[in-house]
């Protein structure tokens, strides 16, 4: 039987919300990515508003603001349940009773303790409200701040990259290049849907990356994440990740902790949401086993080597019985001219621990 709760303009404008949430230019944190469009009677839009960072009009203020007087008697369809908080703007839920807006239908309940509760705001002033409509899609949208604000700390990305036999670099310590140009090419649009770059002590000894997003095509891009390596011992300072002149824009910070929860924290407290590891196989082996990966990022190479650093170190896994088997959720592969293509895996863990 058909769902009658929301009619068929609701559902179009809801996707048109959607759609003005996640347009060019609007970052992926640390605020919600919001979209709102505002309905007459009859279906038809009023105003279309989205919200476009940290201390802009939030979704409904900037659909309000150009509706006017129009706002009056309309139903506001918003991606994000209306906040009722107060902090850099006013709260959202309050702007809707003051506009006279009828009717609000929401896709996502609003996670975060500090601005929840606009519906029974709106409810008590008489609105109309009713929530869920493309739920899924719209937590698609804010996935790492979603999860970030219910669990108390980052979405964990691991990406790797691999032979056949699971060999992330050759005997000599050689890894230049395990993947692919295209490979290559995706991890850097990847690494620019994070906040965090995070390796460890060695990594940075070893390898000195620069942790920087490069290599896509609209290059430079104007998000550059964090660069973060974690572990007790001292780095030279002149390291490329410490390079000023080479972060493009990025910071850089020492974790002074083995401990990944603890890092994870510490990065959350910094108002980060989303950490893409990319360290090396003892990294790796400490944030799995810690059940603090939220996400895998495999891309496989069809080569062989037979011997070398292996991309995960010890998990303490002795028998097949005890493997960890993560759910392959996409399967891509990545073609570049005069080189054999590269597949990548993306995969959720079975072990991850939200807390």
């Amino acid at each position: 039987m058909a769902d009658t709760t929301f009619t068929d303009a609701e559902r179009r404008a809801m996707s048109t919300a959607l759609a003005l949430a996640t347009m060019p230019g609007v970052p992926l944190g640390p605020n919600p990515r919001v979209g709102c469009v505002l309905l007459d009677d009859d279906g038809a839009i009023v105003a279309e508003g989205h919200h476009r960072g940290a201390g802009t009009a939030h979704a409904e203020a900037d659909a309000l603001a150009r509706a006017g007087d129009q706002a009056r008697g309309t139903t506001a369809v918003v991606t994000l349940e209306p906040c009722n908080h107060t902090g850099r703007t006013g709260p959202c839920a309050q702007a809707l009773v003051d506009a006279g807006v009828r009717r609000v239908v929401f896709a996502q309940p609003d996670p975060n303790p500090l601005a929840t509760g606009g519906t029974e705001t709106l409810r008590a002033a008489g609105v109309e409200v009713v929530g869920g409509l493309l739920h899924d899609e719209a937590r698609a949208v804010n996935r790492a701040w979603t999860f970030a604000v219910e669990h108390g700390r980052p979405f964990v990305t691991w990406k790797f990259a691999t032979t056949l036999d699971g060999r992330s670099a050759a005997a000599d310590g050689t890894s230049r290049w395990v993947s692919g140009a295209a490979a290559r090419r995706d991890t850097h649009r990847l690494r620019a849907e994070c906040d965090v770059m995070l390796v460890g002590t060695n990594t940075v000894e070893v390898d000195d990356p620069a942790l920087t997003v490069r290599d896509i095509d609209d290059e430079p891009f104007p998000h550059q994440p964090l660069r973060a390596v974690m572990g007790e011992r001292d780095l030279d300072p002149g390291r490329r990740i410490f390079d000023p002149a080479l972060s493009l824009g990025a910071e850089s910070v020492h974790l002074r902790t083995r401990d990944p929860r603890a890092a994870l924290a510490e990065l959350f407290a910094r108002g980060r949401q989303h950490v893409f590891l990319e360290g090396g196989p003892t990294l790796a082996a400490a944030f799995l086993t810690a059940g603090l990966v939220d996400e895998v990022v495999a891309y496989v190479s069809p080569m062989l080597l037979g011997a070398g650093q292996a991309a995960v170190a010890d998990l303490g896994i002795t028998t097949i019985a005890d493997a960890l088997r993560p759910t392959v959720t996409d399967v891509t592969v990545l073609d570049a001219p005069g080189e054999p293509p590269n597949v990548r895996l993306t995969m959720t863990p079975t072990t991850s621990k939200g807390a």
